[in-house]
């Protein structure tokens, strides 16, 4: 069962998203910001993240990059999510290190896809 590690500080964004993979069989562990998203990737080594870009303090890319600045981290997927459908942000995604990149509110079939493309 793919494990997925969603990183969302909305409650309803996260819990709309958590339910919805879990209906369609994934194991999902939710973070509210980008510190607990890193401590929580470091100890639950999910096969995919997805990533809001929106955070608090500590924003998505920031957490990615340190993400990737980690051995223990390094190799998981993350899916950046934005409200936003800019060029800029999903170039900002692949320079932090990000495999791909989904809007809010996101498209079931279309993530589930990315998931199923990019989860290790």
């Amino acid at each position: 069962m793919t494990k997925i590690l969603i990183v969302e500080d909305n409650e309803l964004n996260r819990d709309m998203l958590r339910r919805r993979l879990e209906r369609n069989g994934y194991a999902v562990e939710c973070a509210v910001d980008g510190p607990q998203g890193i401590e929580m990737a470091i100890a639950g080594q999910p096969d995919i993240i997805l990533m809001d870009v929106a955070l608090g303090d500590m924003d998505g890319w920031e957490a990615t990059l340190a993400l990737r600045g980690d051995d223990r981290t390094q190799n998981i997927p993350v899916i950046a999510l934005t409200a936003h459908a800019l060029e800029s942000d999903r170039l900002k995604s692949v320079e932090v290190g990000c495999v791909d990149f989904e809007t809010k509110p996101v498209s079931l079939p279309d993530l589930i896809r990315k998931i199923e493309l990019h989860a290790r």
